[in-house]
């Protein structure tokens, strides 16, 4: 297993972790596997989508908000109930396939660290399996 640290700026953000990602691969020389990403956090999640147009992340920020708003009406005594339900929401792991050395993922693809806490120093744990 293999870790990256990420360092989130603000209580809600979406960071690209993809070329750290790909970074680890060429390190570890894996040429074909199905990577997989899990965050082992209750505040924070892993997706992927859009790198092309950074309002596609606004935007997720901002519906987000919508469903789970951050000064919502919640029980829970620390005060980070919204961050904990949408960690839930987004997941906590992802994966992503790796051929010739290099992730597969869509012409517009990334994959993003979701901070709902932050900011924090975040891990992304990541296992290849061959294949």
């Amino acid at each position: 297993m293999h870790k990256i640290k990420v360092e989130t700026a603000g209580p809600r953000e979406i960071v690209d972790v993809t070329a750290s990602v790909s970074r680890l691969l060429r390190e570890i020389g894996v040429m074909k596997g199905v990577c997989h990403l899990f965050v082992p956090h209750t505040t924070a999640g892993i997706t992927i989508n859009e790198n092309t147009d950074p309002n596609v992340r606004h935007d997720m920020l901002q519906a987000l908000e919508r469903m789970v708003p951050a000064g919502g009406e919640y029980r829970h005594a620390e005060g980070n109930a919204a961050a904990h339900i949408l960690a839930s929401i987004i997941g906590s792991s992802t994966m992503a396939f790796v051929e010739n050395g290099k992730l597969v993922l869509g012409a517009w693809q990334a994959i993003y660290l979701c901070e709902f806490d932050g900011p924090r120093t975040r891990t992304v744990l990541i296992r290849v399996l061959p294949g």
